[in-house]
């Protein structure tokens, strides 16, 4: 893939976390998956919608996938798309910019910039 940003949603806890600590092994999905699963842009809004309906507290972090290196795997998911997965924990470092989920007033997800 050519695509060198994608997106990781986080809970408050879990933003938390990665900024005291410098580093993210994963959610409790990602952990039992042994991967963290990450979206690219046109992915999060999907995402979001079936994966953190209702839930407040949410965060977006973009992250470089040119840092994560060879722990980044393009791999088939929801609906037969290719998702970038993380096979590594989640370095601070590697995470461009991060925000609190914005939707629009259309609904739709506005990424951090």
């Amino acid at each position: 893939m050519t695509q060198t940003v994608a997106y990781k949603i986080l809970t408050g806890e879990q933003l938390s976390r990665l900024l005291a600590e410098g580093t993210f092994a994963g959610a409790p999905v990602d952990l039992a998956d042994g991967y963290i699963h990450m979206s690219t842009a046109d992915q999060a809004q999907g995402t979001l919608d079936k994966h953190f309906a209702g839930q407040d507290d949410l965060h977006v972090a973009a992250v470089d996938l040119a840092a994560m290196g060879s722990a980044v795997k393009w791999e088939v998911s929801r609906g037969g798309a290719l998702f970038p997965h993380i096979y590594a924990h989640l370095p601070l470092s590697a995470v461009i910019v991060h925000g609190p989920v914005v939707r629009d007033a259309d609904g739709a997800l506005q990424l951090p910039r």
